[in-house]
């Protein structure tokens, strides 16, 4: 045994300590922590026992290096048993740990047989379901403009169920399994149950439910209890995405609900969802996720969820009937309150409303504090931005995008208001109604997310970078409530090509693998069975003749694409080759469904063309239909302009990257012959788009910077044409002043190929430009989060009816990490790393960290005159590559490194700290 090497941070399916699994097969993960340097795991031993202390599974000693996503290979494991399992390393060096201190996996009801509660209903009016409009509606005009107060009238109070039971024996262990029609929150016997807001998450219900698994064994008293529940419309039944559709999924609140006590004599009371149950309306008019909530305190029902409240006028339930074929356990992490803000400033308008300024764009609520009579009736209404006057401003508009809170106060001498069932993007809230001023200590800002552990950061001596840095992780942060949203406000929507342009950088500052792997799962049990991939998932029952309507299409290219690009960048990032596994069919579904309409369409414009040459390369461009193209470029009037210009040439452009990276993906899987067909189709691809759309002086038929990022990101052009495609690039952004003018699909490459191409200074300029477009002009402009739009404010100061908050933009995260502070994956997940840090970017400073699945990752570099010093940090049992290009007088450690100065040293290095100090800018003499 050796203290010098210990393993560390265990966990199941990226997980620690997980409730309630169902994954037959789960794998696990260690880090190890030694202060020696150059640490590689050798061995490993792996015992996992059940709650009777037997061994159902021991790996003996297993000769490998793997130490994330080992899989489980031991005795099936059963239904609600709890396990513990522990690890032993051996290492490099000869060294064999201490066996880990015990750790647990828990799981849930692995089949419907587990289930012996049925579904229950409040008594309820069926909700109204919202007329069906398009997409075109909204920005027409055409919708009539209706008040909050007639809106409202159709919404429905949320329910609150309880129901009693006794227990007369001491408990040994009680789990509560649990799932809804809504969002719900627990109390048992008046205590809360933890911290988690809209369970059950948001998910394709009507394929995909999920339920969670509670640990009450503490909550439970001998004698009489009380089980109660609150039930909102949340997503299955609120007014939702962009045309604020409701009912999506049903029309009615539910509860499925099976506790499970087991008592110290060895014997066992199940509580189920049945006709015991009674319900009440509560002190609310309506909850709605979008438009926010109606309280009325005076209508509270102090300790409901205790066994001594009378509920003796509460209404019994209803038993219906759903299947049971789409629940699954909770996978991933659940929305909790992560942070909490204080206001920055409060100040009176005109009117008399006070706004409340929290300083942060963020997704959350407001709580409050207040002493006012009874019967006031305050009015609460969110928004990001104020306008050019420092007036309050509704920045987002559409159908039932009111984020207005109303609270009538009961009149005590202290009481505390905090929505339950809603969440809003807001910076600043409107309050009327309040008869005083209102005192910054009486007012927070709550941050909602889901809780993912941050992994990432990047500073560095340029503070408006660093602010940068911080938008985009609070974008990051508040679009990811349940699931990859575009925005926290407007639509709050997991739109396919948002998440796939921003999956890099979210996989650098969060560990996002659990999350986006849940999601996934509903991207292919929504995706259509022609392949098509939705452009946004959970869809909802109106997503097809919305996009019908709006679009003619059900996809996009570079949106449906996501089922390929979003699964390799987890694999890349994470080493998760399960990732792949289980999304290559819908991978080759989709591919196929691009083939076949490549191959079957042609464009109008080509019906009567003669060149047979011409005709014969149609079936290798994906040329017909509506893509969104490069969307949202900054020159263009507006996003569809931008789509009709660019869509041809964006969606061949897709069509073989996602070919060539199915490709890859075949050949880790071990299907080689296909990997050999789908790089043919590749090359084929490529081969067209030249011939078709580049001219002999490199210019494409649609000049945009964008499509020539995208041609030459994706090798779309030949070795011959390349440096002519880059002039071409280069004399755009020139006559551009600078400016970036690129959309949503091509601006993730933007600097990389520009770098890649020897245009580092052309790459530092839009870096550091401050004119719109760019990043900086943003933060210049008092930006707290990544807006939707280049010119949401206006360079005259006018601002725009348009999201605050859209991480897309943000993507150049991903490239700070790479490029300035220089931390590259090399296998995947980090296995092994390049450190190849670009200290000619006009800093002094820059540094990097990341939390891998082995351990922290730094890079860390100073400036001064030319002398840099640089820091790597490498975790146990991975190496690294140091790579130092045109640098002059080395040193490792102190110790001189022989290398040609006008060469790319590569310094292999294993785990521990590493210092390198050398002169930058060295120009060999000529």
């Amino acid at each position: 045994m050796c203290c010098k090497v210990k393993v560390d941070n265990l966990k199941v399916e990226n997980q620690v300590n997980p409730m309630g699994i169902d994954i037959m097969k789960p794998r696990f993960s260690w880090t190890i922590l030694s202060s020696k340097h150059n640490v590689l795991q050798t061995a490993y031993h792996i015992i996992v026992t059940d709650e009777q202390g037997i061994k159902v599974w021991n790996s003996n000693k297993v000769e490998t290096d793997q130490s994330v996503w080992i899989e489980y290979n031991g005795s099936p494991l059963q239904s609600r048993t709890r396990y513990s399992w522990q690890v032993k390393i051996w290492d490099n060096h000869g060294n064999e740990t201490d066996w880990s201190v015990p750790q647990n996996l828990e799981m849930g009801l692995l089949c419907k047989e587990d289930w012996l509660a049925a579904w229950i209903e409040p008594e309820q009016q069926e909700a109204v379901e919202e007329a069906e409009i398009t997409v075109q509606d909204i920005f027409s005009g055409a919708l009539k403009a209706e008040s909050l107060e007639e809106r409202t009238k159709n919404l429905h109070p949320p329910k609150r169920l309880r129901r009693l039971f006794t227990i007369n024996k001491t408990v040994k262990k009680a789990r509560l399994y649990m799932t809804s029609h809504g969002i719900y929150k627990l109390e048992l016997n008046g205590r809360k149950l933890e911290n988690i807001e809209f369970a059950p998450d948001f998910t394709a219900y009507n394929v995909h439910l999920q339920y969670q698994t509670y640990d009450v064994t503490g909550y439970i008293n001998k004698g009489e209890n009380a089980l109660g529940v609150e039930l909102a419309d949340g997503w299955y039944i609120g007014r939702i995405q962009l045309t604020g559709h409701s009912c999506q999924y049903g029309n009615k609140l539910g509860v499925l609900l099976q506790l499970e006590i087991e008592l110290e004599d060895g014997t066992k009371e199940i509580i189920t969802s049945d006709e015991q149950f009674v319900s009440s309306s509560g002190p609310w008019q309506y909850a709605d996720l979008f438009i926010g909530e109606s309280y009325d305190a005076r209508l509270e029902q102090e300790n409901w969820s205790c066994a001594e409240y009378d509920a003796a006028d509460w209404t019994p339930v209803k038993r219906a009937e759903y299947s049971l074929g789409n629940l699954s356990a909770q996978y991933g992490p659940v929305v909790k309150a992560m942070e909490e803000i204080a206001p920055r400033e409060i100040h009176y308008e005109e009117d008399g409303a006070q706004i409340i300024d929290f300083g942060q764009v963020i997704a959350g609520r407001m709580r409050i504090q207040m002493t006012v009579p009874r019967d006031t009736r305050i009015i609460f209404e969110h928004s990001e931005v104020l306008d050019e006057n420092g007036k309050f401003f509704m920045n987002i508009m559409g159908r039932n995008k009111d984020q207005t809170n109303f609270y009538v106060a009961k009149g005590d001498d202290r009481e505390t208001y905090e929505p339950s069932f809603v969440f809003h993007g807001f910076r600043y809230v409107r309050v009327t109604g309040h008869p005083t001023p209102i005192q910054t200590e009486d007012i927070t800002a709550v941050v909602l997310y889901s809780d993912m552990e941050m992994t990432g950061n990047f500073t560095c001596s340029d503070e408006r970078l660093n602010r940068l840095q911080q938008n985009i992780q609070w974008s990051q942060k508040t679009n990811m409530l349940s699931i990859p949203t575009d925005c926290p406000q407007r639509e709050r929507a997991g739109w396919t090509g948002d998440i796939q342009v921003f999956a890099p950088t979210a996989a650098y500052n969060m560990d996002v693998a659990s999350f986006l792997t849940r999601w996934l799962k509903d991207v292919r049990l929504e995706q259509f069975p022609d392949g098509q991939i939705a452009n946004y998932v959970p869809t909802g029952k109106y997503y097809v003749n919305e996009s019908k309507a709006s679009f003619g299409n059900l996809s996009s290219a570079g949106w449906g694409d996501a089922i390929i690009i979003v699964p390799w960048v987890l694999y890349e990032r994470y080493g998760d080759t399960r990732i792949l596994e289980e999304n290559y069919t819908a991978m080759t579904k989709w591919l196929n469904y691009v083939r076949q309409t490549a191959e079957s369409e042609i464009p109008d414009s080509l019906k009567d063309e003669q060149d047979a040459v011409r005709l014969n390369r149609q079936k290798y461009l994906w040329n017909t239909g509506f893509h969104f193209g490069d969307w949202l470029i900054p020159s263009m009037k507006d996003p569809i302009e931008s789509a009709l210009k660019t869509k041809e040439l964006v969606a061949t452009c897709f069509y073989a990257n996602s070919a060539l990276l199915l490709a890859k993906i075949s050949i880790i899987l071990g299907k080689k012959e296909t990997a050999a067909m789908y790089e043919e189709l590749n090359q084929q691809i490529r081969k067209a788009f030249e011939e078709e759309y580049i001219d002999k002086n490199g210019r494409v038929s649609s000049p945009t910077q964008g499509i020539y990022i995208l041609a030459l990101q994706m090798n779309m052009v030949s070795d011959s044409k390349r440096p002519l495609v880059v002039n071409q690039l280069i004399q755009l952004i020139k006559e551009n002043g600078y400016k970036l003018d690129t959309g949503f699909l091509s601006i993730p490459y933007l600097m990389d190929v520009l770098c890649k191409e020897g245009e580092h200074e052309t790459a530092y300029r839009l870096l550091f430009q401050t004119q719109c477009p760019s990043w900086l002009y943003e933060v210049e402009n008092g930006a707290t989060t990544i807006w939707e739009s280049w010119s949401a404010i206006a360079p005259d100061g006018t601002v725009g009816h348009m999201s605050f908050n859209h991480y897309a933009f943000g993507c150049v995260g991903d490239w700070l990490y790479r490029y300035i502070a220089g931390i590259n994956p090399g296998e995947p997940g980090y296995k092994t790393s390049i450190i190849e840090p670009h200290t000619d970017c006009g800093l002094t400073s820059a540094a990097a960290e990341i939390n891998t699945k082995y351990g922290k990752l730094s890079s860390s570099w100073t400036k001064t005159d030319n002398l840099v010093t640089l820091i790597v940090e490498v975790p146990a049992n991975t190496t690294a590559t140091v790579v130092l290009s045109h640098k002059s007088n080395i040193r490792l450690n102190g110790t001189v490194l022989e290398n040609d100065e006008n060469k790319r040293l590569q310094i292999q290095i294993g785990s521990g700290s590493y210092q390198f100090d050398f002169a930058d800018n060295y120009v060999p003499q000529s």
